[in-house]
């Protein structure tokens, strides 16, 4: 029952507020004083930002470990790793952010927050108006999103359109889950209200990059909108029996197709803005001229910065409180650098399942599964480094087949044994690093408590400016992008084929993408190379291939784990068995042994989380989430 009562002293007293409270002399109300005057509704403000999940987090964001691309270790291990492991429960569930404990954030709490700025902002003395309605719109924003946050993991949630009195009686306090569909039309409505009255782009970039503009919330609304049109909440009858106890039924049970027009027009609405605000795809510009950079490289250099570049163009919205470092620590081999291989400021020990390798396509640009010209049968033969590869796999290196002839975003993403590693110091493409993980060699595993289980690592992730030195590694830091144009023209392209089917607009959008990646387009691909060659005509055919080139091209982003949810493939795709290299041998022959690790379990159950049981308990009200 906390979540709803609110005290005006106690409201803005959360842990993320403790910076700000500590200006309020003593004696004087929290709200009077921080509304009494700019500097501090300011302040309150950035307290209403101050709840924003913590995306580059492996420890706060379930979407980095509690799916399958990433894959740790007991003896590094996170609540998303947990949940992974079959660990999530009602007692005390992990990353809980409906109140906030074991990892996660309470977003009531900002939620909360959020309405009292919007309640009080109006009597500040010392603003201008227009300044005072882009704060509205931005913490509207803020309210939008920590509501779509929750909704994305708990289904229906209550909505807190205003915070309850004081004066508030006991069945006031009892608030029932509002239907998901109600949940999703509130988050648009204030997403609306927020876009119309913020500024089209950042001005003072030097103090304001990471505050919310209108491409933000427009492409946060087309990815709502297409959350709420995909297979999880639209028609669901997986939730038929899914009641409060009024007897009000908590998911909709008959699919509505304009919901994915509604979902295409938001996605061309936010591509429009965000053009015409100056994003476009990300193409890297070789800014040191002297240095020897391949075609091939230049495309690796595409995909890996598109991540990494702080603030480059193609970026949306930039989490500027969410910066990475930890997480490019543990995506860099330890004895990349063999001369420094003692130096244990990379432990590495976020790896990448096999499964998740084989996603990527042939560089005939489709599945490696389906290309006629790619022998399938003998991806894990061994076959040695040549002269035709040598900027991708190391020259004279045994390694193994499944890392020849694939797209380059599988070389731009992946580290693996007998692979490139362009930068970390070294910017000629004739003088790399490449990466050697074999027992004994630098890469390997050299402790216990710190190794790559798979032999495979998540090289996107890592700067290529990074540097290894003797005792240390300097990290180029940036901020997570939660939005980027790819993301959005990909969204786009979905929503558009379930709409509508295929068409021109539908091929145009996955094109951009795959030329970026050094790809053709996807009917000629398909034409040329597949055995399924007709597979983007049909509507069925298009979607696995827009699911595919999602899932590659977003790699590693935090949005795999979410879409498999919203797709309703997670039962199938999350239960496969974790496999990697056979990292304890010393020879090619039985290093390239394919290795069990671990078998997963997701059942239906698990595409909403629990609520945590005391919640329940407090307010019968509220019905728990099927199968917990």
């Amino acid at each position: 029952m906390k979540k709803y009562i609110i005290l005006l002293l106690i409201a803005a007293g959360s842990a993320s507020c403790n910076k700000y409270l500590d200006i309020v002399p003593d004696n004087i109300a929290t709200i009077d004083y921080a509304f009494n005057m700019r500097t501090t509704a300011e302040k309150f403000l950035f307290t209403c930002y101050s709840y924003m999940p913590q995306h580059s987090n492996m420890s706060m964001n379930p979407a980095l470990t509690a799916g399958d691309e990433i894959w740790l270790h007991d003896y590094y291990t996170t609540q998303g790793f947990q949940i992974h492991r079959g660990f999530q429960n009602v007692v005390n569930p992990y990353l809980n952010f409906w109140q906030g404990n074991n990892g996660g954030i309470d977003l009531y709490q900002g939620i909360r927050d959020c309405n009292i700025f919007l309640e009080n902002i109006g009597r500040v003395p010392d603003m201008e108006q227009y300044e005072k309605n882009r704060w509205i719109a931005e913490v509207k924003f803020l309210k939008a999103y920590y509501h779509f946050y929750l909704l994305r993991m708990y289904g229906p949630v209550p909505i807190i359109k205003q915070n309850l009195p004081i004066t508030a009686k006991l069945e006031e306090v009892k608030v029932y889950r509002d239907p998901v569909d109600e949940g999703f039309a509130y988050v648009v409505q204030l997403l609306d209200e927020a876009a119309a009255e913020l500024p089209k782009v950042i001005v003072s970039e030097a103090t304001e990059l990471g505050r919310i503009t209108r491409p933000i919330a427009l492409s946060i609304k087309a990815y709502v909108l297409v959350t709420a049109a995909s297979p999880l909440f639209n028609g669901n009858t997986d939730y038929s029996n899914f009641k409060d106890n009024r007897g009000v039924q908590l998911f909709s049970q008959k699919v509505d197709p304009e919901k994915w027009v509604r979902a295409k027009n938001a996605c061309k609405e936010a591509i429009d803005a965000c053009e015409e605000a100056g994003n476009k795809l990300y193409y890297y510009s070789q800014s040191s001229p002297q240095y020897n950079v391949t075609p091939q490289t230049r495309v690796k250099m595409n995909v890996r910065n598109t991540l990494a570049a702080r603030w480059n163009y193609e970026v949306i919205w930039g989490n500027s409180n969410s910066m990475t470092n930890n997480l490019q620590l543990q995506s860099t081999p330890r004895g990349l650098d063999p001369a420094k291989r003692a130096n244990n400021k990379t432990p590495g020990n976020a790896a990448v399942p096999l499964k998740i390798a084989a996603l990527f396509y042939s560089k005939n640009g489709v599945p490696i599964e389906e290309d006629k010209n790619w022998d399938y049968g003998q991806r894990f033969a061994l076959r040695v480094g040549d002269a035709e590869n040598k900027y991708l796999i190391k020259e004279g290196y045994t390694t193994v087949r499944l890392n020849f002839d694939r797209e380059l975003r599988y070389y731009a993403d992946l580290g693996f044994d007998g692979g490139i590693w362009y930068g970390q110091g070294k910017f000629d493409d004739n003088n790399t690093w490449f990466v050697s993980a074999k027992r004994g060699d630098p890469a390997s595993n050299i402790t216990n408590q710190t190794f790559n289980s798979t032999g495979i690592w998540p090289k996107k992730y890592v700067n290529y400016v990074n540097v290894i030195q003797e005792n240390s590694y300097t990290v180029e830091q940036y901020p997570w992008p939660v939005m980027r144009l790819g993301n959005l023209y990909l969204l786009y392209a979905e929503a558009l084929n379930e709409a509508e089917g295929p068409s021109e607009e539908v091929y145009k959008y996955l094109d951009l993408i795959r030329e970026r990646a050094g790809l053709k387009g996807v009917v000629e691909s398909w034409a040329n190379h597949s055995v399924n060659p007709s597979k983007p005509t049909t509507k069925e055919g298009l979607r696995e291939i827009i699911h595919r080139e999602r899932t590659i091209e977003m790699m590693f982003e935090g949005q795999r784990y979410w879409d498999l949810r919203r797709w309703k493939k997670a039962v199938d795709e999350l239960n496969r068995p974790i496999t990697g290299w056979d990292i304890d041998q010393k020879t090619a022959e039985a290093y390239y042994r394919e290795r069990f690790l671990f078998q997963p379990t997701f059942s239906t159950k698990d595409y909403l989380w629990p609520v945590r049981e005391n919640e329940i308990f407090a307010n019968r009200n509220t019905e728990q989430n099927p199968g917990w």
